[in-house]
């Protein structure tokens, strides 16, 4: 297990987030440029850490703290959203996948409409779902160990002392973290 010990100071969330009919874009270059921007862009007028992150082909899943009182989350998902299919429409923006409905509404092929959220209850909760994070590559077949896996917050983890370089590549680590 990781060695992350923090005293939560705010309301954490653990939210996953899905790409619209499960398209593999969110590796695509240009759309992590965009959500990096979009991020920071949405931090500056309403702040939050991002304690954890990893990005798959078709989701993504992450960590937020926001300030203490603050629990609007879905604002920051709506701007970080508009913002990113707004700078990648042109790329990403597939209308054939839309419903008559959905082209009325002006919506987006990147996002699927809804989202995931778990709020983070205590320590021990935070540090399964930072494991179930940063272990999601190797789960899901893409890597054979955590480090393989470039789209993630783990090598920042590692650099904090937080991981050990090799955390999630040996056998039976799975078996623990998925239930």
């Amino acid at each position: 297990m990781s060695r992350y010990r923090r005293l939560l100071t705010g309301p954490t969330y653990f939210f996953t987030v899905v790409a619209y009919r499960r398209r593999p874009i969110f590796c695509d270059s240009a759309l992590r440029t965009a959500l990096r921007d979009a991020i920071a862009t949405v931090r500056r007028t309403r702040p939050f850490s991002v304690d954890a992150w990893v990005l798959l082909p078709d989701h993504m899943h992450c960590i937020w703290t926001l300030p203490e009182d603050d629990h609007a989350y879905s604002i920051r998902w709506a701007e970080i959203k508009r913002y990113v299919s707004s700078w990648c429409r042109p790329k990403l923006r597939s209308p054939n996948l839309l419903t008559q409905a959905a082209l009325d509404r002006r919506e987006s092929t990147i996002w699927q409409r809804r989202f995931w959220e778990h709020q983070i209850r205590d320590e021990n909760d935070f540090e399964k779902h930072m494991d179930y994070i940063h272990f999601n590559p190797v789960k899901h077949g893409f890597v054979k160990s955590v480090r393989e896996w470039p789209h993630s917050t783990f090598h920042r983890h590692v650099r904090g002392g937080v991981y050990v370089g090799d955390w999630g590549g040996s056998p039976g680590i799975s078996e623990m973290l998925i239930e």
